[in-house]
């Protein structure tokens, strides 16, 4: 490894694919644990996608173009 890539973060955007597998992962977490069911899991998902996406977005905005 360079020395250039040890000194920097990794700066590929962050897909819409990418934010749904950590989005699902965390749910399935979440459903094992018992903190999702199935009469909440609308809501808790749609909290748990959009606080993914946004940090997503920041991940994205942060990273040199």
């Amino acid at each position: 490894m360079s020395e250039q890539q040890k000194g920097q973060p990794f700066s590929r955007p962050v897909t819409d694919e990418a934010i749904l597998k950590v989005t699902k992962e965390i749910m399935v977490k979440f459903i094992e644990i018992g903190r999702v069911t199935p009469g909440n899991f609308e809501e808790n998902y749609d909290k748990v996608f959009k606080t993914v996406k946004q940090s997503a977005q920041e991940l994205n905005s942060d990273s040199p173009t």
